[in-house]
């Protein structure tokens, strides 16, 4: 019975945050279109960007992220899912944006992560994980280290590939992307160079169904 009170506040707890979100994001993308927009397209996808998914799929999401973001780990899964129905057609590549306290610390981590070619399973550990290491939406690195058991990484190469200048540049350039991009919330999507006329995941869904259909002026 516990468990189930615990699991049903948690479900409530998750809907509250989206709603939140989709309020605040509704408010600043009101006065935008859904056309195509004129984008640098290296401020959207770098050479460095983790992706995943055929890199000659029709749709490409690129979503910028913050590991601490609770709305972040929600939209997670949903994008997961579409990229499993649309196997061959759905790319999904990662910039970061850690707004969050103490965020810029996990991406190094996730980025270090990446090095060992873990990315995408420690992401998703930590991500599921939030709530133990990101209290009062501040990320605490050190509470990190016992959500990556069973991931066979090398823990101590992870700490000093954290430090490292590669990863320094990665996460400025991303941070002067997010500027670039006026990129202000996360997640924050953009479905073949759009980015979404309201937040949500209905929006998200949409346009990429568009995409999809081939309806889209920028394929």
């Amino acid at each position: 019975m516990n468990q189930k009170i615990t699991f049903i506040g948690a479900a409530a707890l998750m809907l509250l945050v989206f709603v939140v979100a989709t309020m605040g994001y509704r408010s600043e993308k009101a006065q935008q279109s859904a056309q195509p927009l004129e984008r640098d397209r290296e401020s959207l996808v770098r050479m460095h960007s983790p992706a995943l998914g055929d890199p000659q799929a029709r749709v490409t999401i690129v979503e910028f992220l913050d590991p601490a973001c609770e709305t972040c780990a929600a939209f997670y899964p949903f994008v997961k899912e579409m990229m499993a129905a649309h196997p061959q057609d759905i790319r999904l590549v990662l910039r970061w944006a850690p707004f969050h306290e103490g965020s810029a610390a996990v991406v190094a981590l996730l980025e270090a992560a990446r090095k060992q070619g873990k990315l995408w399973e420690t992401l998703e550990a930590v991500l599921a994980s939030q709530a133990r290491w990101a209290p009062n939406h501040v990320a605490q690195v050190d509470l990190v280290w016992p959500q990556l058991e069973g991931l066979g990484l090398d823990l101590e190469r992870v700490r000093a590939d954290m430090a490292s200048p590669e990863i320094a540049r990665i996460i400025e350039q991303d941070l002067a992307d997010v500027r670039a991009l006026n990129v202000t919330a996360t997640p924050e999507f953009f479905v073949n160079g759009r980015g979404l006329p309201q937040f949500g995941y209905e929006p998200l869904e949409a346009l990429v169904e568009e995409a999809l259909k081939g309806t889209d002026s920028r394929q």
